[in-house]
């Protein structure tokens, strides 16, 4: 007689790989956000003498010029070819692209402490765009993680209001949404291209958008180029900014995306000022014990927020 397969067994197996993804998952998303943020001083540094459509433009002609051959090397000139090339523009262009020019354009307005604290709704965003998409269902434990996140997001940038509104938040709010919406599609809708294709293509519709805008602001006689020689110290900051913190972001967080889906992964965003502290200690600022409370309470929410229900893109 046949032996049928030992039900525990099948489940422990089932168990430990559930488990291992959520692991790996979240490792990814904090190696993106770490990465991420390397960005913001970066930004802030650019931003003095670099107009914000002439960075975004910058930042991801460098990042496509570097990771195309990279994607044609992982996934070959057929798979290339043969891509969703019509959506990507969408997704890339559209959203992702417009996402990271109206970021650049609420720090641009702000600072980077009030971007981080609008950002912390990102968590609320995905879990909408989920729950639309039918990939989530809500359960208590993972609305409980949300609101969680949330607070520690807002703890974690030392504030819980922004001082500057206006402008500059509504693009913060108007970016984080389509960042959001732009991770889901880039992980769910290019199954046939590796993590760096899904990056590499979106970015190369961003790169289309940020090319049209660059156009248009010239014709409306808007500065589109740096008001000072580019220097050594600039073109480092935008090796950070584009390949450090865009282009291996981007491929982390989306593979983060994957395992967990985008509103859990999201979750990370909201440790991100944590880390931006971390990154300016390093370069000689002060320790807060703040920051590192909210990014506590963030770790707490994600470990709360842990949910079998959804079904994940590969």
């Amino acid at each position: 007689m046949a032996m049928s397969p030992d039900p525990a067994r099948g489940t422990t197996i089932g168990l430990s790989g559930k488990r291992g993804s959520a692991l790996s998952g979240n490792g990814l998303a904090v190696a993106s956000m770490l990465t991420w943020a390397a960005g913001f001083p970066a930004a802030e540094i650019l931003l003095q003498t670099w107009p914000p459509v002439a960075l975004l433009a910058a930042r991801l002609a460098l990042a496509v010029a570097v990771m195309v051959p990279i994607w044609v090397l992982m996934d070959g000139p057929r798979r290339v070819l043969s891509a969703r090339w019509g959506h990507a523009m969408v997704v890339g262009g559209v959203a992702l692209g417009s996402g990271m020019f109206l970021l650049i354009l609420a720090q641009k307005l702000t600072d980077p402490v009030t971007v981080a604290i609008i950002a912390s709704c990102a968590p609320l965003v995905a879990a909408l765009l989920e729950l639309a998409a039918g990939t989530r269902r809500l359960r208590w434990n993972f609305a409980l993680g949300v609101v969680v996140s949330i607070v520690g997001g807002l703890i974690a940038t030392s504030a819980l209001a922004p001082a500057q509104l206006g402008l500059g938040a509504v693009c913060a709010v108007a970016s984080t949404a389509l960042f959001c919406w732009a991770s889901m599609a880039t992980a769910r809708d290019f199954p046939e291209l590796s993590q760096t294709g899904r990056t590499t293509i979106t970015f190369i519709g961003g790169l289309g958008m940020a090319a049209l805008l660059v156009f248009v602001s010239a014709q409306l006689g808007m500065d589109v180029m740096p008001t000072t020689a580019v220097d050594a110290q600039q073109a480092g900051m935008l090796v950070i900014y584009a390949l450090i913190s865009m282009g291996l972001s981007q491929v982390l967080f989306i593979s983060s995306v994957g395992r967990l889906g985008v509103a859990l992964s999201s979750f990370h965003i909201n440790v991100a000022p944590f880390y931006v502290m971390v990154i300016m200690v390093v370069l000689g600022e002060d320790w807060n014990w703040t920051r590192a409370l909210g990014a506590g309470i963030v770790a707490f929410a994600v470990i709360l927020a842990q949910d079998r229900g959804v079904r994940q893109v590969s």
